[in-house]
């Protein structure tokens, strides 16, 4: 298939697909062929005018929604997701390479948001304060705060957006999502699907486009919040240009995570959980884990986990028992493996090489098989560096306070995990260890939408995570009401010029 050949990707506007008039356009590439999906336009400046005026607009009647009526929407969306999940894996796995088992936990995964959305009505709450002086009543009221953006990565491109707009458009925002130029078809159909669950015309509004169209959205007036996940460089970018615009700003970015692995550990589940967890998705995932610490006599597994990891099958997404996909574009395939051949100069031992896998089929393909460096050491750029890719550093410690100065030295905190049978040990790491989310045992602790996502330190800017209860914070405005009523009978006192209420 061609480039002029493939379908056009759709703007959303006003409640329905709008063909852009750009003249700037991007392909949509299947990593597993270079097969030319479709063609993804970089929205104008008055596209991207036209999609915040629209939900502007559309704020003025949503706002007044019942929280009920809300509620109803996102019932019948997961409904509809759950009906549709094969497709929706199906376009996710041709666009960005996920196996389709992986690219339905991702589906899921957003889901578990939807369903959490649903919730909104014991979400929304205020507080109340009876008589806090002579007659007084004091209240808090969670307001929406009106026009709200989201900027999304292309490794989760149904997960992340589901992490971001329906909370916002649950509590009474409007909102303009600009997903990944890569893969935005899924997010697309997803799209669809929330205003066939009932999402009126101008609440969600969709725009693509590149580093102009972020900018627009960081310095656009009437957007009163950006939620963005990405690289640390964009994202840094981001939250800069927002916030000195007066938005409110949360910004989920890069990473570096560490699993920590003592010697009393299960080495079975453990190895299963390191392979898993390094390789799944390619490690394109910002909570992949990346670096394996192993302590003392935990070192001689290396050629267990090595062995674990040859076990994996390489291959395209919709190929069955596959394991690792390929990444999501030529410039990624190169980029990991410059990282690899940058790591065997710096004097890492290579016991693993996945460079130029034989994928029977699928010769065109970006992949690149499980990777495994040993030796590695806190100056190496395979270690400073998020590779991004099924890549495996392994830094080999004596003691486990050793492997817990290591961490909190890094200068990310999005993930760490720790593998062992004791009690004692996982309390000690919990308290010490500088690291927003925390797994014992497992490997990628990514929270339900019960609590939030809280990465911490370099790999996050802003106060608030997305999802779960942090999230209504983030798309609320908290109004506090200090009233008294007088009895009609009741006789004015005096002036009371004072600051007190009696």
């Amino acid at each position: 298939m061609t480039a002029t050949a493939a379908p056009t990707v759709k703007l959303f506007l006003d409640g329905k697909p709008v063909e852009s008039t750009t003249t700037e356009w991007r392909d949509v590439i299947n990593p597993a062929t270079q097969e030319v999906l479709a063609r993804v336009p970089f929205a104008t400046p008055e596209e991207v005018e036209r999609a915040v005026a629209s939900a502007k607009a559309s704020f003025k009647s949503w706002k007044k929604t019942p929280i009920g009526a809300r509620a109803r929407i996102f019932l019948k969306y997961q409904q509809l997701i759950r009906e549709n999940m094969k497709e929706l894996a199906a376009i996710l796995t041709a666009e960005q390479g996920k196996t389709l088992p992986d690219a339905e936990g991702d589906v899921f995964r957003g889901l578990e948001v939807v369903e959490h959305a649903a919730g909104i009505g014991n979400l929304q709450l205020g507080e109340l304060a009876n008589n806090v002086a002579g007659g007084v009543d004091t209240f808090t009221i969670l307001q929406p705060i009106g026009v709200c953006a989201g900027i999304t990565p292309f490794n989760f491109p149904a997960m992340i957006p589901l992490w971001m707009f329906p909370m916002a458009i649950a509590t009474g925002n409007t909102f303009v999502l600009k997903p990944s130029e890569q893969d935005p078809m899924v997010t697309m159909r997803l799209v669809e699907l929330a205003h066939e669950a009932g999402v009126p015309p101008g609440v969600l509004n969709v725009i693509h486009g590149g580093p102009d169209v972020v900018n627009a959205i960081c310095d656009h007036p009437d957007i009163k919040a950006v939620s963005f996940v990405g690289s640390t460089r964009v994202g840094t970018h981001v939250y800069n240009r927002a916030s000195l615009a007066g938005k409110r700003v949360q910004c989920m970015m890069g990473a570096k995570n560490h699993a920590v692995v003592l010697p009393d550990a299960n080495k079975e589940q453990t190895l299963n959980a390191l392979a898993g967890a390094a390789f799944g998705a390619a490690g394109q995932r910002c909570m992949a884990v990346s670096v394996a610490v192993l302590v003392g006599e935990a070192s001689g597994w290396i050629p267990d986990l090595v062995a674990k990891a040859r076990t994996l099958k390489v291959s395209g997404g919709t190929e069955n028992g596959t394991d690792v996909g390929p990444l999501v574009s030529c410039a990624a395939l190169d980029r990991v493996s410059g990282l690899i051949e940058r790591g065997v100069k710096e004097g890492a031992t290579l016991e693993l090489d996945g460079r130029n896998p034989q994928v029977p089929g699928y010769d065109k393909g970006n992949f690149v098989g499980p990777t495994v460096f040993s030796g590695v050491t806190p100056d190496m750029t395979i270690y400073r560096e998020e590779i991004f890719g099924p890549v495996l550093c392994i830094v080999s410690v004596k003691t486990f306070d050793e492997a817990i100065e290591l961490i909190n030295a890094n200068p990310n905190g999005n993930g760490t995990a720790l593998f062992t049978r004791s009690g004692a040990a996982a309390r000690h790491f919990k308290e010490e260890i500088d690291v927003g989310q925390v797994g014992i045992n497992v490997p990628i602790p990514v929270p339900v939408p019960l609590f939030s996502f809280t990465g911490s330190r370099g790999s996050k800017l802003g106060d608030l995570g997305p999802y779960g209860k942090q999230v209504v914070q983030f798309y609320t405005q908290t109004k506090t009401v200090t009233e008294r009523w007088f009895d009609e009978n009741e006789v004015g006192g005096a002036v009371n010029t004072t600051i007190n209420l009696k």
